[in-house]
Order: C-alpha cells, then structure tokens, then sequence
C-alpha cells in the first residue's frame, strides 16, 4: 500500500544552510515517527514558498543518502498573507499502517498550518 506523509517546517532564513538544516531536519522527524526505511519510500515532492529559493530542498535528501529515491522540488501558491518560509514535504511510502495512523509532521511554527494533524498530539 502506498500512503501520503505530510510534513512542514518554517525556514529561519533564505540561506542554503537554513533551507538544508530544516528539510534534514523534517525529513528526519517523518521517517522516525512513521518507522520508514529509506527503502521503502517511493517519492517525495517539496514545495517552497516563493521566499526560499536558495537553494534546492532535496539536497538534504541526498544527502541522507537518498540516491535512489525519486525527489522533485517546486514553488508553493504565494497566497497573500499566508506564512512564509514554508517548507513543505508529500512523502510517498510503501507501508503497510493504515490512513489512521500515518503521523503527519508539522514542526514548529508551521503546526499552525494544520493543528488538526499536529504530530504533537
């Protein structure tokens, strides 16, 4: 079965550093709160807002060692006054957990986004 994970992280800063810590950094929470094995992930779709164009967020993956999955990065709707740098994560996995208990991830500020599926719950 292959089920969606959502996950968002607000950016500190425009800087390729700050785009690669929090896409490291969200990444890393999905795959431990899901029990996910890179193996077993089947793609990922990052999206930005127009504010983080630094650099690319699935360098980070790379650099976990994710060779072999496929990634795709794009620029979110710059909807008026929606937050800002907002790093957005739609990972597909191959798992055999149930809708119910896939754990969405939304660290920090960016819990506002969805509080519904705040992992904190």
């Amino acid at each position: 079965m292959v089920r969606g994970i959502r996950g968002a992280i607000r950016v500190d800063a425009n800087t390729a550093e700050a785009i690669l810590d929090a896409s490291r950094r969200l990444l890393q929470e999905m795959i431990r709160a899901n029990a996910v094995a890179p193996e077993d992930i089947a793609a990922v779709i990052f999206t930005c807002t127009p504010d983080l164009n630094a650099t690319f967020p699935a360098e980070a993956a790379r650099g976990l060692g994710w060779n072999r999955v496929p990634l795709l990065c794009a620029q979110e709707i710059g909807v008026p006054g929606a937050m800002t740098r907002v790093l957005r994560v739609l990972m597909l996995v191959n798992t055999a957990l149930a809708q119910e208990e896939i754990v969405h991830v939304y660290l920090g500020e960016a819990e506002k986004l969805r509080p519904d599926l705040n992992s904190a719950q």
